[in-house]
């Protein structure tokens, strides 16, 4: 429990990457000597998918996918690189589910698996090789399959 707080506590006073919070409208990348990101692309919402993709790159090499609703709100964001990117700006009022899900899995290097609440959670790899999806499934657009988010 008193890790649990510690960690939340470090998370909140440590500065925000520039991605989009889960939950809320996407925002745009800023760079900083600590966090430096740059938004590569958006592929723009069709017919057949009823979302807009946004990519961008840490300074770490972590690609994070972002998925936004015609309504710009992101619902979802996966994660690809050689660590794990900052959650608390990708989860933003989330991140205390995050923390809880890892707390009652244990500790460990394993797969980080979550699918209670509303949200949802999976996160796996090894070191130097992290991937992982956030979502809410409340926000999903209808006909979208969250498992075909990469």
């Amino acid at each position: 429990m008193k890790l649990t707080a510690v960690a939340i506590i470090i998370a909140m006073l440590s500065p925000l990457a520039a991605h989009a919070t889960l939950g809320a409208a996407p925002s745009a990348p800023a760079a900083s000597a600590s966090t430096p990101a740059k938004r590569l692309s958006a592929l723009p919402a069709t017919p057949a998918a009823p979302y807009t993709m946004r990519e961008s790159h840490s300074a770490d090499g972590v690609t994070i996918h972002e998925y936004v609703t015609p309504g710009n709100i992101v619902f979802a964001v996966t994660w690809d690189g050689p660590t794990r990117p900052d959650m608390t700006a990708l989860l933003g009022s989330y991140f205390p589910n995050f923390v809880q899900a890892g707390s009652t899995t244990g500790h460990g290097t394993g797969p980080l698996i979550e699918r209670t609440g509303d949200l949802r959670i999976e996160s796996f790899g090894r070191p130097g090789n992290v991937m992982g999806k956030a979502y809410l499934p409340r926000l999903v657009p209808a006909g979208v399959d969250p498992a075909a988010l990469q």
